[in-house]
């Protein structure tokens, strides 16, 4: 985030006191929303708020904790029509003086996601954006759209069903019929 050109939010690290942490309360207005929206393929983003600090931690490292509430609108997967979501996610992230990146192309992914190498600037409006992006539904679904079953086959053929594609629906196929032979 911080080899990007800092947002109007962004906070210069020079400039957070250490004696105690530093309130931040983001809530884009319409342009913004419309920017972001566009950017996320949404249909609509309604609200967008981001609140938390930045607090020191240790002599170097910060600690930003925030919640991000959104209300976002999407078209639903199966039939287009808008889904409505709300998120609520709580956000912490960490950002090290003595983070080390490599640029080998073989690179183990470490467990911690929320450490980040610090910068000049911290941007809790790329946190913003960044968070919502990774909360939103990957395939949203109106509450009313069911599950349509499709049937592909070479004509003269009996089509492959749902039932037929699960793994053990052969062994309980062969179960049935060697319990019929035992009869």
């Amino acid at each position: 985030m911080s080899a990007k050109s800092p947002s109007d939010a962004a906070l210069k690290v020079s400039g957070l006191s250490q004696a105690a942490p530093t309130p931040f309360s983001l809530r884009p207005d319409k342009a913004v929303l419309d920017r972001i929206a566009t950017d996320l393929d949404l249909s609509a983003l309604r609200k967008l708020s981001f609140e938390g600090t930045l607090a020191p931690q240790g002599k170097r490292d910060w600690l930003l904790t925030a919640r991000l509430g959104a209300t976002v609108v999407q078209p639903c997967v199966a039939t287009l029509e808008p889904v409505t979501t709300r998120i609520d996610e709580d956000v912490m992230r960490i950002f090290l003086s003595d983070f080390v990146e490599t640029d080998e192309s073989e690179v183990e992914i470490p467990e911690d996601e929320t450490s980040e190498p610090l910068g000049t600037w911290i941007d809790p409006a790329a946190v913003m954006v960044e968070t919502l992006a990774l909360a939103l539904p990957e395939y949203p679904r109106a509450a009313d759209a069911a599950p349509e079953e499709r049937q592909f086959t070479e004509p003269g053929k009996a089509p492959m069903t749902d039932e037929d594609a699960r793994p053990f629906a052969g062994l309980a196929a062969l179960k049935d019929k060697l319990k019929g032979d035992d009869e």
